[in-house]
């Protein structure tokens, strides 16, 4: 990907994309598959914002068996077939276990049913070649087993556990960066640090924006037939550059907090463990009295969400308090006391904004269910297609009704869609476990089996295009087999190949080493002074780089060392 800005304003585009989150990213992707001239844009960097902040969960929906939302078990259950398919490096499944208490609602009779019924519904889930993305039946196991599992765990009323699948993403900011690539590969033009600051409009009709470029202040317009706002959290800013914004709907928001902890809780499952505070969904059909603390092991820690509360801040104001943070923490060991968690623990903090649709009785957000399209020329005004996503697992999905709206807003039929079943860039991948461990053997440049694994986990089957730099920048007469070498390598491909302007771009969102935690300064520096030549920084450039890596990591991350 370059970022070539004169290429924004050389031709009128059929579709215009404002966001580049994982609903702009699929957006963007699906509509040059379907043979539209895409262009998309973002403020800031790519994925930065609620997208990179997930619990990296992919959801197969057996929670909707409460909302008795059979229409959204299945098409949950579909995308998550569909993102193990053509993002197999990325996603994976993830053994789930629930501990079962008593014989109500959490009981160990109950959730058989739910285990069972969630089989039926998925009865096709094991439509996909590699076996390695098998989802196995769901089954119910002993209290002795689930103890001998999950060691800790609160005994009273204990009967047993509930085992099921779901799917998790290694890195969820990777997969926004492959899906902008195959976009681009497939002949979109996308830019980052680039803001639209107002529309373009003929008469009731939308013609583009006027955009600005964050990093020099240039501005200039940019035409397209539709433009598609995927803004997220910042709709409402987005909607009100309209002339007539203030007829335009707003919407709510709530914000939400997963820990990433430098301990491994629990080692292969991720596990559900019921909150002391009582918790009541007005549109559940069957209640469960509580939310559910997730904890999940991811890259060797553990990962534990979400917790929710109001949010009345502008989406540039958001951040998570340490206050918030510490509340959390009080919730998981009222939870379960055995793992007495504590603040110094805490190694990341992803934060994000979630669409809401009002506030229950004690003061907690309601979650938006579904996700809202809007396209205005119903309301007369041509031309401008809203969404607000509220589930990372079916944003592919939604992105193919979005590009459908388009089509029909023109009064054509839609061609087919074929992103379900086409790989994204990195993803060419039949069998993950044997490309693995081929890859492994054949040890290019001489790197060990750590080193290729977590190439491969990131990368996927692009992950040569990365050591090619290793070639081109190093001249050791032995090939370098370091990881700080390696990490050199991936510095330079994100600036040449991936867009990368900042150092934080490279650290949060390009490599996977600083989005668990703090990577060390060691790792920091080389980053920067790799870049810093790349590009050619000054000295006092790269220190003001490396100042606003260190800007994020108070944020988000709470422990240096």
């Amino acid at each position: 990907m370059k970022r070539d800005l004169v290429e924004l304003t050389r031709d009128v585009y059929d579709v215009l994309v404002i966001g580049a989150g994982i609903y702009g990213a699929c957006v963007a992707w699906e509509a040059t598959l379907r043979g539209l001239s895409a262009v998309l844009v973002e403020k800031a960097d790519f994925g930065w914002a609620t997208s990179a902040n997930s619990l990296k969960t992919i959801h197969g929906g057996l929670r909707y068996l409460q909302h008795a939302d059979f229409k959204r078990m299945r098409e949950s259950i579909y995308e998550r077939t569909t993102l193990m398919r053509i993002a197999p490096h990325l996603v994976h499944p993830l053994p789930v276990l629930l501990p079962t208490y008593g014989h109500g609602i959490k009981g160990k009779e109950a959730l058989s049913v739910a285990l069972l019924l969630n089989d039926l519904i998925s009865c096709d889930r094991n439509c996909i070649r590699d076996p390695q993305k098998h989802i196995p039946n769901g089954r119910v196991i002993s209290k002795q087993e689930c103890q001998r599992l999950l060691p800790g765990i609160p005994e009273q009323g204990l009967t047993g556990g509930a085992i099921f699948y779901d799917a998790q993403v290694y890195n969820s900011e990777r997969l926004t960066i492959s899906l902008l690539r195959s976009a681009e590969q497939a002949g979109a033009t996308v830019a980052n640090y680039v803001e639209v600051t107002d529309f373009l409009q003929q008469g009731n009709c939308i013609t583009g924006v006027q955009a600005q470029d964050s990093l020099t202040g240039e501005n200039f317009d940019i035409h397209a037939k539709t433009v598609v706002n995927t803004s997220g959290p910042w709709i409402n800013h987005v909607l009100g550059l309209l002339k007539d914004s203030q007829q335009q709907p707003k919407t709510a928001f709530a914000k939400a907090m997963n820990l990433v902890i430098r301990r491994q809780l629990f080692e292969t499952y991720g596990v559900g463990i019921s909150c002391r505070n009582s918790y009541h969904d007005p549109e559940a059909v069957i209640n469960k009295g509580s939310r559910l603390l997730f904890i999940a092991p991811w890259r060797g820690k553990s990962m534990i969400g979400t917790a929710y509360a109001i949010c009345e801040q502008e989406p540039d104001d958001f951040q998570i308090k340490e206050q918030d943070i510490q509340e959390l923490i009080n919730e998981v060991n009222q939870a379960c006391p055995s793992i007495a968690l504590k603040m110094e623990e805490v190694d990341f903090v992803h934060g994000g904004l979630l669409p809401r649709t009002g506030v229950t009785g004690t003061g907690e957000p309601l979650l938006s269910k579904h996700y809202q399209l809007w396209d205005y020329s119903q309301e007369g005004l041509s031309g401008l297609i809203s969404v607000v996503g509220v589930k990372y697992t079916t944003a592919r999905d939604v992105a193919e009704k979005v590009v459908d709206q388009v089509f029909k807003s023109w009064g054509q039929k839609p061609p087919k869609s074929v992103s379900a079943v086409t790989p994204i860039h990195g993803g060419q991948i039949d069998n993950f476990e044997d490309f693995l461990h081929d890859e492994i053997v054949k040890s290019p440049y001489g790197l060990g089996k750590e080193v290729i694994r977590r190439l491969v986990y990131n990368y996927g089957s692009a992950y040569l295009e990365v050591l090619k730099y290793l070639d081109q920048n190093f001249h050791e007469q032995q090939p370098p087999t370091s990881d700080f070498a390696v990490l050199k390598a991936e510095v330079i491909h994100a600036v040449r190949e991936e867009m990368a302007q900042k150092l934080s771009d490279v650290v949060f969102r390009r490599t996977e080493l600083g989005s668990a935690g703090y990577p060390g300064y060691k790792a920091l520096n080389i980053c920067a002074q790799t870049m810093g030549a790349e590009v050619g920084w000054s000295l006092s450039r790269i220190q003001q780089e490396l100042q606003e890596v260190s800007d994020v990591n108070k944020n988000k991350c709470l422990v240096f060392s």
